[in-house]
Order: structure tokens, then sequence, then C-alpha cells
């Protein structure tokens, strides 16, 4: 009898960790099911806003840069 005590002593802790270890493999969740067909999904997302928005700050950099480099062109004509 204590031989067979010893034995499940030493064993039930690997035989337990074992079995947690590979408890989540058995209980994974289903994967949901294809909706199939078309998502009715649009395919532009805002890009096209995003864009002229990009295109809207890039002229104003523009813009103001040359503002800034025609006022010190008029600065340094003035000081002379």
């Amino acid at each position: 009898m204590k031989n067979v005590l010893n034995y499940i002593g030493k064993f039930l802790p690997l035989v337990l960790v074992v079995a947690i270890l590979f408890f989540p493999v058995l209980v994974h969740a289903q994967q949901p099911p294809d909706p199939g067909g078309d998502p009715d999904v649009p395919v532009d997302g805002g890009l096209s806003i995003l864009l002229a928005a990009g295109i809207g700050y890039g002229v104003k950099k523009i813009r103001d840069q040359r503002k800034k480099n025609s006022g010190e062109t008029k600065q340094v004509i003035a000081d002379k």
C-alpha cells in the first residue's frame, strides 16, 4: 500500500500539470460562421477626404513659405 501511495504521490503532480497545460487546447471556441457574399463595406473608407486634406495642407504650407521668402527679400532690398 505504501508503494502505491508513493507512486501516486510522485506522478500525480506531473499528471495535473500536463492536464492543466493541455486543457486550453481542448476548450477552443468555435470560429464564427462565414457570412458569405459581399460584406458591403466601402472600399474608399474616407481615403479621398484624407488625400484632399493633405493636398490642402501642402498648398497652405507652400503659400506660407513663399510669403515668408518674399517678405525676407523685400526686407533685404529695403535695408540697402
